[in-house]
């Protein structure tokens, strides 16, 4: 049986390789012929166009020659409940399997039927991390607002600039993806800052140039 592996990080100091190691021993007990890893560090919350490791993927489903798709959990295929199950879809669509280790689950029979019970858990898995992340964003800008309305002071201090180098410093996954020819969205996407900080670094990085 061929399989792929894919796994996520959200930050560029995370790492993915406990869950390689993991879906790698899992393939090897059960005989799997591994034909490609796909390992990206993105936000969960990512749509699946800006994931280079998504589309990469999908071009390997749509050969015919996978039948699984082996992921560490639900929340590493991502944490939008709509772009997990368009990718289901496109999945079983190729009658392509999703085994997802933490719960033992796999979203086709072996004869390649769907299987309802996975189906609905998967569906309230991806709800529930969807609902995980909404939570946290809440929490952080409620205690930004209350530090706020406590007095608290927020951004620069007056009268201070950044100047280019140090804004480069700062911002030093930016200016690497940039680098490497990613988009001003994808940038901010993958280094977790706003596209106008992004956009700043590329004016510095052009006026260096």
């Amino acid at each position: 049986m061929n399989v792929a592996i894919l796994t996520r990080v959200s930050k560029e100091s995370q790492s993915f390789d406990r869950q390689v190691a993991d879906l790698r021993i899992h393939a090897t007990k059960n005989n799997y012929t591994i034909l490609g890893e796909f390992n990206e560090k993105i936000t969960g919350a990512a749509k699946n166009h800006d994931r280079t490791a998504w589309y990469e993927l999908m071009a390997l489903v749509e050969t015919k020659q996978l039948d699984k798709v082996l992921v560490w959990e639900l929340s590493r295929l991502g944490r939008n409940t709509l772009e997990v199950l368009k990718t289901l879809e496109a999945l079983h669509e190729n009658k392509v399997s999703l085994y997802i280790q933490n719960y033992n689950i796999e979203t086709l029979n072996t004869d390649g039927s769907l299987n309802p019970m996975s189906q609905l858990m998967v569906t309230m898995l991806a709800e529930f991390s969807r609902t995980e992340r909404a939570l946290i964003q809440q929490r952080l800008e409620s205690g930004y607002r209350k530090h706020v309305d406590n007095g608290g002071s927020v951004g620069r201090k007056k009268g201070t600039r950044m100047t280019a180098s140090q804004l480069l410093d700062k911002h030093k996954e930016v200016v690497k993806y940039l680098k490497k020819g990613r988009s001003v969205r994808e940038s901010a996407t993958l280094a977790s800052v706003s596209t106008r900080t992004v956009q700043k670094v590329k004016k510095q990085l052009a006026m260096q140039a």
